[in-house]
């Protein structure tokens, strides 16, 4: 699900938002202290040149010789293309939590804009583009990655001219609005050699990480089902999200791909056949090109049932549970940007989990980084994607058949 905000930001009111941004971005990191002392303890003393004072260090390592930290891993550049509200209050905020991506241009139609987020973000003017001049990133050298953050419909393009112009690309989710496109973003990096990721953030959660680990090494026994649920406030009538054309679909390609990739990357499996029910919900004008809400069940070649939810409405869910022979596992919420409570337990014992918070984002552009600079493979590269959008049309085709689709 691409975050392309639907509401124009003008400039007043994102100057105000960045300026809390940054304020809230200026808290330092304590001193660490390899040999478990406090700073205190083993007097480092750290002056500062610019007002005339020495500067002197006597901090030493146990073989005697002088603590030297480490060089800070290059970082990669990053041209966010869409600054809707998901790339202003979310991706571009993440940046300063990454260790390996940094944001070095801006596509926008959005002039004004543009100037002020890049204004922030310490990004040249030289360095913003607009939608018809895009093919300029070409020539600049300091775009390692292009991040892609548009309507869905608009993915493949975007991203298929920025192969062209050299460079590597992420890419939200849903990759694209068909299987076609898809496979065309994939040969567009091939022919020109470079990575093409999509943006499955959730994968690099702590929290679904953990039941990945879990599921896989049969902690509670084999995995039995999957159920899933996503509930989201859509809002008001005019969004791309509404339109198929732009979206390729409802809820289902929006929030309920959600749900859908959990039961593959829980299971580590792929369905083999799919039932689906559909709501298009014609008493509300905003459902009159796409589906308000859709059920689907998957069967995977293990005999695992996932049994998923996706709607539009004004009460919120987000939510798995993955059940197995001995216990389960609950993730509520499960695949928001913060808060998770991770559940688990067998019989009437219930525990509670805890995890260190990690921004999903800025360890995605990392993970990507880090794939290029080591020319490794990515966690999702495109068919991952290309999977997704297979499997979702196929859902598509149950619903609107009242058939089981078999997945060939």
């Amino acid at each position: 699900m691409t975050g392309h905000d639907p509401h124009q930001v003008n400039r007043r009111k994102f100057l105000s938002a960045a300026g809390g941004l940054a304020a809230a971005g200026m808290s330092s990191n304590a001193l660490g202290a390899p040999d478990g002392k406090s700073p205190d303890d083993r007097k480092v003393q750290l002056n500062n040149p610019q007002v005339g004072q020495p500067v002197s260090q006597t901090a030493k390592a146990r073989d005697g010789k002088p603590l030297v930290p480490e060089p800070p891993p290059k970082k990669l550049g990053y041209c966010i293309v869409g600054l809707g509200k998901f790339g202003v209050q979310q991706i571009l905020p993440s940046f300063a939590q990454a260790e390996h991506a940094k944001p070095v241009a801006l596509v926008s139609g959005d002039r004004d804009k543009a100037e002020a987020i890049a204004a922030h973000y310490d990004i040249s003017s030289k360095s913003i583009y607009n939608y018809d001049n895009f093919d300029d990133i070409a020539d600049n050298d300091e775009i390692d990655v292009v991040y892609i953050i548009l309507p869905n419909a608009m993915h493949a393009e975007f991203t298929i001219r920025a192969h062209e112009a050299g460079k590597h690309v992420l890419c939200e989710k849903p990759m694209a609005t068909s299987v076609e496109d898809c496979q065309q973003m994939i040969d567009a990096a091939d022919k020109a050699n470079r990575k093409l990721m999509i943006a499955y953030r959730v994968q690099y959660e702590p929290y679904n990480m953990k039941v990945i680990e879990w599921s896989r090494s049969q902690k509670y026994g084999p995995l039995q089902m999957i159920v899933s649920d996503t509930v989201l406030d859509i809002g008001g009538p005019n969004q791309w999200r509404l339109s198929k054309k732009l979206s390729g679909g409802g809820s289902l390609m929006d929030i309920g791909i959600y749900s859908l990739n959990a039961t593959r990357y829980i299971t580590g499996e792929e369905p083999i056949a799919i039932n689906a029910m559909k709501r298009q919900n014609e008493n509300d004008p905003r459902f009159s090109e796409v589906e308000q809400s859709i059920l689907f069940q998957l069967q995977f070649p293990s005999g695992v049932m996932g049994n998923c939810s996706s709607s539009y409405s004004t009460a919120e869910v987000n939510r798995y549970c993955a059940m197995f022979q001995d216990g389960w596992i609950k993730l509520d919420p499960a695949t928001t940007y913060t808060g998770h409570r991770f559940y688990h337990g067998s019989g009437k014992k219930e525990e509670q989990l805890f995890l260190e918070h990690v921004s999903h984002f800025a360890a995605e552009m990392d993970h990507f980084a880090e794939a290029i600079k080591n020319n490794s493979e990515v966690r999702t590269p495109g068919q991952e994607g290309l999977k997704d959008v297979k499997y979702m049309r196929m859902i598509y085709e149950a619903a609107e058949t009242g058939k089981t689709v078999k997945v060939s």
